[in-house]
């Protein structure tokens, strides 16, 4: 490029040079010849401005690849020490290798005097492997069969623990019918109290036994001595009960005639304390099914004789309370029947 850059320069001297000698020797050619060598002279004056471009672009050219130059140099540099650098870890390997080599005869060698001087050794420790591999294979067996007895009583769990939430399902629902029907005896003790407010002091109490309402009537409201027909004040009672009994469908009715130890004497209507017993609770219901509203599905008559005392004493007073007729009043329970037979 430089040397390129120097020839150009020569041009350019000889083209000034024969400008020279043209103006000298102008004077003595004719004017046709002096026009050309002018044109001449002009297209040489361009040529060297062109020149002089190119000469301008050439030395940016050649700074750059001077700048580039130095540039690989550096590089050139930094590679042959980084060669240098990585021969010398290589060396360093190289005789850690041998080392290595060296001591792994050496193990080898060991290994082998071991083995071909120990066979009896090995033979037992073999024999101890195959005795462990035994073992090892006898407790997966009982490893698996436990896991098969594990999933046998996990499924049986499941299926009890379903068992077990359906049976609470169960009693949730049971108890929810309970405390329905206790609400409803409790209900209902209400209305036949108020329904029988008049004659509490009469030998009438209503009170809640065993989740019932038990409406007992002591005799000297109903019968006279060893009778079965109600009194009138006794069938008004009945009556005023019998309004409520008809205004709640749900409630079942039983009827219990009581009388006490007393033998009764037969006689052409009663023969003796069971028949009393049973007659006077049949003459009862006659009177509660007058209304149109109690079916006689819902009705039990029954006596109970001298054998349900209230009061066990031979007094007097203890035989007066024997003498009664209960009524005892109960929710249905279609529901809960339902339930249990399920079950």
């Amino acid at each position: 490029m430089i040397t390129k850059i120097i020839d150009m320069h020569s041009t350019f001297k000889s083209y000034q040079l024969f400008f020279i000698v043209l103006i000298i020797i102008s004077g003595c050619v004719p004017a046709k010849q002096f026009e050309e060598l002018q044109q001449t002279a002009k297209k040489c004056e361009e040529e060297r401005e062109l020149l002089k471009e190119d000469n301008k672009n050439l030395t940016i050219t050649n700074t750059e690849l001077k700048a580039k130059t130095e540039q690989l140099q550096k590089k050139i540099a930094n590679l042959q020490q980084d060669s240098l650098e990585k021969t010398t870890k290589l060396r360093s390997i190289e005789i850690k290798y041998d080392k290595l080599n060296k001591q792994y005869s050496q193990l080898q060698e060991s290994q082998d005097q071991l083995l071909s001087g120990n066979i009896n050794e090995t033979k037992k420790l073999l024999k101890e492997l195959q005795n462990t591999q035994s073992e090892i294979i006898k407790k997966e067996d009982d490893l698996r069969r436990l896991e098969d007895n594990l999933r046998e009583e996990r499924s049986k769990l499941n299926a009890y623990q379903k068992e077990l939430e359906s049976k609470n399902a169960r009693l949730v629902e049971l108890e929810k019918i309970l405390h329905r029907k206790d609400s409803a005896v409790n209900v209902l003790k209400e209305k036949v109290s108020k329904a029988l407010i008049g004659f509490a002091d009469e030998g009438l109490a209503v009170d809640i036994r065993n989740g019932k309402v038990y409406v007992s009537l002591e005799e000297q409201l109903l019968f006279k001595s060893g009778s079965t027909e109600v009194d009138p004040k006794g069938v008004s009672a009945l009556k005023r009960l019998a309004g409520v009994l008809g205004n709640n469908p749900d409630i079942n009715i039983m009827v219990e005639g009581h009388t006490d130890d007393v033998p009764y004497i037969p006689g052409e209507a009663v023969k003796d304390n069971w028949d009393l017993s049973v007659k006077r609770a049949t003459a009862i219901v006659r009177i509660l099914m007058e209304n149109p509203n109690i079916d006689g599905d819902r009705i039990i008559a029954a006596g109970r004789s001298k054998y349900f005392p209230i009061d066990p004493q031979k007094t007097a007073e203890a035989r007066r309370k024997n003498r009664r007729t209960e009524i005892i009043l109960t929710p249905k329970l279609d529901e809960l029947f339902k339930i249990l037979e399920a079950n």
